[in-house]
């Protein structure tokens, strides 16, 4: 196995990872801690589907994220390591900052207009899965 599919595979299977404990979390911890610290009715209800959505979104693209290592042990190329780093940037930019705004306050909604960059980069990188597969050499 090359040294690039190992290092996307452990990226994919890290973030995999945690993505599975902060779903343990948001299923276990998120609602009381968040009450704890002043949410309430349909704004706390708001925060935690905007953090289900980002756990989600992370796991899926986690496991792309391993789905392309794995690819590029058998081929390398652009398209397929393009496509890595899209969802890396992906996950980053959208799961990461849902993330922050299920737990920051007002004065960071700001962030709200950067999280269809990190949508955007999860499209560009199952496009270019399919242009990776689509190749012929």
């Amino acid at each position: 196995m090359t040294s690039l599919t190992r290092r996307w595979i452990a990226i994919g299977a890290v973030l995999g990872a945690i993505g599975v404990a902060l779903g343990a979390f948001g299923a276990h911890g998120l609602s009381e801690y968040l009450k704890s610290i002043g949410y309430a009715g349909d704004d706390l209800v708001r925060r935690l589907e905007i953090f289900d959505t980002a756990v989600r979104y992370q796991l899926l693209h986690a496991l792309a994220i391993v789905l392309v290592g794995l690819a590029l042990q058998l081929r390398v190329s652009v398209p397929w390591r393009f496509a890595a780093w899209a969802f890396l940037i992906g996950i980053a930019l959208f799961s990461g900052l849902l993330k922050v705004l299920t737990f920051a306050g007002q004065q960071w909604n700001w962030l709200g207009a950067i999280v269809p960059l990190g949508g955007i980069s999860m499209i560009v990188g199952w496009l270019a899965v399919a242009m990776g597969a689509l190749r012929k050499s």
